[in-house]
């Protein structure tokens, strides 16, 4: 093969990793920044500060008042996040607005306590709703989320 035919063959597949790329990216509405970085997915809401976090020698003390420990079922639905031997400490928010995109919340629900991500937040005529999914589902979940369902936000997760 002469060189110009070398030269016309990796040519050709950087464009078509490029198109490869583009399209994949098009595909879930996203135009890629770049080959390397991942799409941004909303993260939870800082609910404990650095400050109320002491690392010590021979253990570790969150300062967090008014927490509770959760412990969760083999229902896959927040898989890789948490499992059923995956440890939680939570707290009950103050406010509705409190609960953004991205939290972690367990609530009430015809199923029992279900502990999912918060997707969206609305308001409709009966006021403030969350609209939550499994990081591990593949659709979100069918009912609104009232803040009186709502028993706590995760703010740790210990493995």
């Amino acid at each position: 093969m002469s060189g110009w035919k070398i030269k016309m063959a990796i040519v050709f597949f950087f464009v078509l990793v490029i198109f490869s790329s583009a399209v994949f990216s098009f595909s879930n509405g996203k135009i890629a920044g770049d080959f390397f970085r991942s799409q941004e997915l909303f993260s939870p809401s800082d609910w404990v500060t650095e400050e109320q976090i002491k690392v010590y020698k021979d253990s570790v003390v969150l300062d967090i008042k008014d927490a509770t420990w959760a412990k969760f079922t083999d229902t896959n639905s927040m898989d890789p996040f948490i499992d059923e031997k995956s440890n939680a400490i939570e707290i009950l928010p103050k406010h509705p607005e409190d609960i953004k995109v991205g939290d972690v919340i367990s609530f009430r629900s015809s199923y029992g306590t279900v502990i999912h991500r918060v997707i969206e937040v609305g308001e409709d005529s009966l006021g403030l709703y969350y609209l939550t999914k499994g990081d591990n589902n593949s659709y979100p979940d069918p009912f609104k989320v009232r803040f009186s369902d709502v028993r706590g936000v995760v703010v740790a997760v210990v493995y």
